[in-house]
């Protein structure tokens, strides 16, 4: 049985635990992509996914994968393109061009998730300044990054692109060891991917990170542009 959600966004989310009865954590459907449903989605451990035609589906998968800042890991190859500076990084520089990024059909994959209703609704998060975004550039041109919401102390990561060999790989470590300087305690990786597990992200019982998002999402946060916070911080140490 999956809970059907109306439209009024004060309607409450039922519990995540109800998401066991259906395959890949399938918790509800319908109602809309308002500010105040997405943040209630977020910190309770909901979030949407559903692609062109679909209506708005809802979901808390068992286990979550998730990424402890500190404990990002950086391969010997990647180490070595971090120390050669070819490629600069920036935060909530170009928010529209990195969602329209990761909204591109990937190879072998023509649709994609990120539904103009969806793109709608993280760049309104972005102008209250709970969305945020990671540029990665060569030679001033935009080859990579990433976005997610930031409530608390939990980066709730949505999607990543790359244009070039490596570049999300790049946005992820600058975000995780910001992330770190700045005192966050989890990142949101959803659901679980080779290319995640080799940065360092693991799985966790659905219950325990539901257990540390009451926890660090109520934390203090850093709402509004990430774009010059950095400069008030030493320099990332990333070799």
């Amino acid at each position: 049985m999956i809970f059907v959600l109306d439209d009024n966004p004060d309607t409450p989310f039922p519990d995540v635990s109800l998401a066991e009865r259906e395959p890949d954590g399938l918790l509800a459907v319908g109602g809309d992509l308002t500010p105040q449903r997405l943040i209630q989605a977020y910190q309770l451990g909901i979030f949407p996914w559903f692609t062109e035609g679909e209506p708005i589906l809802w979901w808390s998968p068992d286990p979550r994968t998730v990424l402890y800042p500190e404990k990002i890991k950086i391969s010997r190859s990647l180490r070595k393109v971090l120390k050669k500076n070819v490629y600069k990084v920036s935060f909530d520089q170009d928010f529209e061009a990195v969602i329209r990024g990761c909204a591109a059909p990937r190879e072998n994959s023509p649709g994609t998730w990120l539904v103009p209703e969806m793109i709608d609704a993280y760049r309104q998060q972005h102008q209250l300044g709970m969305a945020h975004s990671v540029e990665v550039w060569r030679n001033d041109e935009l080859v990579g990054g990433l976005y997610g919401m930031a409530i608390g102390a939990v980066f709730f990561g949505e999607s990543m692109f790359s244009r070039t060999s490596d570049s999300s790989k790049i946005a992820l470590v600058h975000l995780s060891r910001r992330l770190t300087q700045w005192g966050f305690k989890m990142i949101d990786c959803q659901v679980y991917t080779n290319h995640l597990a080799s940065l360092g992200a693991e799985e966790i019982p659905r219950s325990s990170f539901c257990t540390d998002l009451d926890r660090w999402t109520r934390l203090e946060g850093r709402t509004g542009s990430w774009a010059d916070q950095g400069r008030h911080f030493p320099e990332i140490d990333i070799c």
